[in-house]
């Protein structure tokens, strides 16, 4: 019999880690050798239990799960990134798939497709959630420039645009003027609207 795959999990829900690694620890070809809780532990933990896939959440403490598949991949190529999420948005799945992913799943996905897809993407193929997939390429890239996604990110806290005038070392006028394009880009009505689209399409992750 040949060894088991074996897997590392980065997921920032102790429950949720630990229901993933019941599932996939009943698969006989399967075997969860690491787990952490923060996206900046990913990469040590791969060079310590050289995992060959590594299944990662997208929202964590330290660095989110894309930015972690992109260190991960550079610093261990072996090891295949696997995407398990809440967050099914099509910007989040270009994203991942950009940073040297390899899948990318939910968390809903039943726990047999969930082995399967690990068993794929261990082998060489890629994994992506059909429906994401299709979701995605009616989407398309994010519509903001460079400065409307950093002014946008920085309006999530709900601050003034006094506040995010002064975190970004930008005029009002000019946080004015890029509020109001990345409103007319995504089609919303008010700033929080903006917000809400953009994180919805995965614009604001990074």
């Amino acid at each position: 019999m040949s060894a088991p795959i074996r897997l590392l999990l980065a997921d920032d829900q102790a429950l949720v880690r630990g229901a993933l690694a019941a599932l996939l620890d009943l698969e006989p070809d399967l075997k969860v050798v690491v787990e952490v809780a923060r996206g900046d532990e990913v990469v040590a933990a791969a060079l310590q239990h050289r995992p060959d896939v590594a299944l990662l959440d997208v929202e964590m403490p330290g660095i989110d799960g894309i930015a972690a598949a992109e260190l991960l991949v550079a610093a261990l190529p072996s090891c295949r990134v696997l995407v398990v999420t809440t967050f099914g948005r099509p910007g989040y799945l270009r994203r991942a798939l950009v940073a040297g992913a390899s899948g990318f799943v939910v968390k809903d996905t039943p726990a047999a497709q969930l082995a399967d897809a690990v068993r794929r993407v261990a082998a060489g193929l890629r994994v992506v959630d059909p429906a994401l997939a299709v979701e995605s390429l009616m989407t398309g890239e994010t519509p903001l420039t460079a400065r409307e996604h950093e002014v946008l990110r920085a309006a999530r806290s709900g601050g003034t645009v006094a506040d995010i005038a002064r975190g970004l070392f930008l005029s009002e006028g000019t946080v004015r003027n890029y509020l109001s394009s990345a409103i007319g880009k995504t089609g919303a009505r008010t700033r929080a609207e903006a917000v809400r689209i953009a994180e919805e399409s995965g614009w604001l992750l990074g």
